[in-house]
């Protein structure tokens, strides 16, 4: 069959004058009709430094689809970034962005019959929502991450942006002076690319590698640098092939490929929010995936990377030690790594990483061989109990100690949390409850980043429990627990905490659990009633009638 499988719908035959009448309007010429079209989904924005610099990379894209022989056309996807709305009623839009970013793919590729797609994002939700829309069509596709920011400096430390958030608490607590943080204000974000850490935007990137839908070695280059337009045009011709050869998302998002996800997110001290994405991955791809497979995988996979937030390297340090290649190869050697998925190259993982050493290079610490990890385990461990029957979350990288059990300090929303944070009103030992910020109850399930930011400026990440129905920035660390389900919206247990209860948190154990008797939570729930929509008309209203719970993912499309 010709290269145009899907196009030749609305280009071939009498019938379909009219439509290549419109098509010649914008440059199409007689032999443009036989050529694949290829839809790229452009991310730029110029109100982010994470999207800011995608243009040049796509107009790479472009170039290397023509010349491979492809007629590509280009179409805008809408992107917000965490950093700027966070701790405002803004980062509600955060994760509800990553389903529209994936309707608006769908939208146009399949609205236009496009024969593929070449996604170019950058923030947070730009790589799930993207992966989600090629898993949904299965029409032959790749991921073009647009690449990390440079690390800031300041007085001879590297800066990333949880930098300035840690700051404000250093600041709110009388522990840095005026000087430092303006200057640490100034200087965390010199270059355009997305936050600097292993954060949501770098895992999730990262995490593409393993999957197979992104070019190995591609997801950790700094945006600016000439080698990522390189890679974004080395895309273009890699897609162009696999349209050829009908090689297709779900050929390649298979349980085991997803597993090859996971296990690169644990060893490289991934975000919390790898569980959210996958999940809803996953889901489109009609992968049986559950939360309980995320802490399988925990268990016999190691965190050998020493990277931000709670580590010590940036990810352009990771990309110069070898990056994911350098990971994915130590897996593989120590047998918790899938050799025979098949990747977008058209090669298995295994004959991908054939030339790349076993052991990582001894002139770098930023990855560790597997005989001398930074954690023996991965860090992101699903506890359960009666605070989250169907599972939530813990990022326990970083800490000396991995349980608390303290009085609750509770909070029916963020800003409530973060003013008495600011206000000093939280002490070591307390457990925060911040609540109704779920799917539903936000709606939009915001990330926390501002109070587990201001905890660790005032020095309290590790002697302080947080635990929401919300969700975390990939730059948090500390005693936080997220994505409690069922949430507090719906009548979860959470919506039945006091002031003062006794809370345990215990990674070691897997637990999550109110210390209050169930006779005591039964005649609490008899009284509880649910709150009235925070918003009764337009996105936010819409996402909250259709989203699913955390436990699934937090998606809209859900087939029950």
């Amino acid at each position: 069959m010709a290269d145009n499988r899907r196009s030749r719908l609305i280009t071939q035959g009498p019938a379909r004058s009219p439509n290549r009448a419109m098509l010649r309007a914008v440059g199409f010429k007689d032999g443009d009709f036989d050529k694949p079209i290829v839809g790229v989904a452009n991310g730029h924005s110029t109100m982010n430094p994470c999207n800011a610099g995608i243009q040049p990379l796509v107009d790479r894209a472009m170039a290397a689809l023509e010349a491979a022989g492809a007629k590509p056309q280009v179409f805008g996807v809408p992107t917000i970034t965490d950093g700027i709305g966070m701790g405002t009623e803004a980062m509600k839009y955060s994760l509800v962005s990553r389903e529209v970013i994936a309707d608006a793919i769908e939208t146009s590729v399949n609205g236009q019959a496009m024969d593929g797609a070449l996604v170019v994002g950058g923030c947070d939700k730009n790589m799930p929502g993207g992966v989600m829309a090629l898993a949904r069509m299965n029409v032959p596709g790749i991921y073009v991450y647009g690449g990390t920011i440079k690390p800031g400096k300041w007085k001879g430390q590297d800066l990333t942006i949880v930098s300035a958030f840690e700051a404000v608490g250093a600041f709110s607590a009388g522990k840095m002076s005026q000087e430092d943080f303006i200057g640490i204000e100034r200087n965390a974000c010199p270059s355009v690319g997305a936050c600097g850490g292993m954060y949501t935007a770098n895992t999730m990137s990262s995490s593409f590698e393993a999957l197979g839908m992104s070019l190995l070695g591609s997801s950790q280059m700094a945006a600016p640098d000439a080698e990522k337009a390189d890679s974004a045009a080395e895309s273009a011709k890699v897609l162009v092939e696999a349209i050829r050869r009908n090689l297709r998302p779900r050929d390649i998002i298979t349980r085991k490929s997803i597993e090859n996800a996971i296990a690169l997110v644990m060893a490289t001290g991934g975000s919390t929010n790898a569980v959210l994405h996958y999940l809803a991955i996953a889901s489109a791809a009609g992968v049986k995936w559950s939360i309980d497979d995320f802490e399988r995988v925990r268990r016999k996979v190691p965190v050998l990377c020493n990277l931000k937030p709670s580590g010590q390297y940036v990810a352009v340090d990771f990309h110069r030690a070898g990056g994911v290649p350098q990971v994915l190869k130590i897996l593989l050697a120590n047998g918790v790594l899938h050799g025979d998925c098949m990747t977008i190259h058209g090669k298995t993982m295994a004959e991908m990483l054939k030339d790349v050493p076993v052991e990582p290079r001894h002139d770098q610490d930023v990855i560790r061989p597997w005989s001398r990890p930074m954690y023996k385990q991965g860090h992101l461990a699903i506890l359960k109990g009666n605070l989250a029957p169907e599972g939530c979350v813990a990022k326990i990288t970083g800490l000396k100690k991995i349980s608390i059990t303290g009085p609750a300090r509770v909070f029916d929303s963020e800003p409530a949390a973060m003013k008495a944070i600011l206000a000093k009103k939280i002490k070591p030992g307390d457990v925060i409850v911040i609540r109704y910020e779920g799917p539903k109850g936000g709606p939009g399930m915001q990330e926390m980043l501002a109070p587990t930011s201001a905890l660790i400026g005032q020095g309290l990440g590790e002697s302080v429990g947080l635990l929401t129905d919300g969700r975390f920035s990939g730059g948090t660390w500390g005693m936080v627990v997220g994505h409690v389900a069922p949430e507090a919206y719906v009548g979860g247990t959470i919506a039945l905490v006091k002031e003062g209860d006794s809370i345990t948190i215990d990674a070691k154990k897997l637990l999550l659990q109110l210390n209050v008797p169930a006779k005591e939570l039964a005649a609490r729930r008899k009284k509880w009633k649910a709150p009235k929509p925070r918003y009764t008309r337009g996105l936010l209203a819409k996402y909250m009638r259709l989203v699913s719970t955390a436990s699934k993912g937090a998606i809209t499309d859900s087939e029950t």
